[in-house]
């Protein structure tokens, strides 16, 4: 997997990992000083953002996924581009 990719999906790993951390410390300490619908609302917003950080790295690998596949099946019909060629050229 390139290495790019890697550190992508990691970054969205530790992005989900603060934003569940951030939607427990508001859901438990929160309520001492906010209103109990801000707290809420707060709570959801983190642990939302925490599900499509936990999610799209997912979308992510199953896209890489599909296109090795398809450089792959391309490759043994003879035609296609070479993987060197589409690290050099990314907009086809």
């Amino acid at each position: 997997m390139d290495e790019r990719l890697k550190k992508r999906i990691l970054m969205f790993y530790l992005a989900g990992v603060i934003n569940a951390f951030l939607g427990l410390y508001v859901a438990i300490e929160g309520r001492a000083f906010l209103p109990p619908e801000t707290v809420r609302w707060l709570a959801l917003f983190f642990f939302a953002f925490a599900a499509v950080d936990f999610w799209f790295p997912r979308v992510l690998k199953k896209k890489w996924l599909e296109e090795r596949a398809r450089l792959a099946k391309a490759r043994e019909e003879g035609g296609g581009m070479r993987d060197d060629e589409k690290s050099k050229n990314p907009e086809r």
